[in-house]
């Protein structure tokens, strides 16, 4: 069952509702080891995405994607706007023209999203950041259409490799941004900016179910 550019948009309605649901979560681990904004900044991203949308709701889904980015970049503070809007931006480029998505379409834009992140962020595994969610929950996925899986239990899989690597993040030092002149002090926190990507990658799963129901 392809992804059509209709599915796009309410993704993009579903996060925006699941990030202002948890931004007080997100914004309690960001004031551990950060500016205490990941989830206001989120939020607030999320919401100008909104107002963007329906002037690019008939267009194709890279369009959609590429708009989303723009849209956060503009408007979100820190180190967030930047990394997700680049992700954004670099997976509507690898879905430019397309208005339908096969499970191995999907793969190739969160791969083309990791990828700008990685190029923004310059960050590794380990470092305790987005990319410690991203990286496994991608990995995952591609193993699972390796091996036969439909979307829907890829996107199973992919979600359990983010948790796993949200998880990860909290005995780890930070090496990156505004965490990381914290030292060992931020030894014992949840990562902000891997739970934020880990609740974008359990959005998809749940939608794929919902779609298959």
């Amino acid at each position: 069952m392809p992804i059509t550019t209709s599915d796009v948009s309410e993704y993009l309605r579903k996060v925006a509702e699941v990030l202002a649901e948890n931004k007080e979560y997100l914004t309690e681990l960001d004031s551990a080891i950060g500016d205490a904004d990941h989830g206001i900044n989120m939020d607030r991203g999320f919401q100008n995405v909104l107002r963007k949308l329906p002037a690019v709701e008939d267009k194709d889904i890279g369009t959609i994607l590429k708009t989303a980015g723009m849209a956060l970049v503009s408007s979100v503070g820190g180190a967030s706007g930047p990394l997700y809007g680049t992700a954004f931006m670099q997976a509507g480029m690898a879905a430019a023209g397309k208005r339908e998505l096969a499970a191995e379409d999907l793969l190739a834009i969160l791969e083309a999203a990791l990828k700008g992140v990685l190029m923004r962020g310059r960050a590794n595994l380990g470092d305790k950041t987005m990319v410690d969610a991203l990286t496994p929950a991608i990995d995952a996925m591609r193993e699972a259409l390796e091996n036969g899986a439909d979307l829907t239990e890829a996107l199973d899989k992919a979600t359990a490799a983010a948790e796993e690597g949200m998880k990860a993040t909290i005995p780890l030092i930070a090496k990156k941004g505004r965490a990381s002149y914290l030292g060992e002090r931020s030894i014992g926190h949840q990562d902000p900016g891997a739970t934020s990507s880990y609740l974008l990658i359990r959005t998809m799963a749940e939608m794929a179910h919902a779609k298959q129901a």
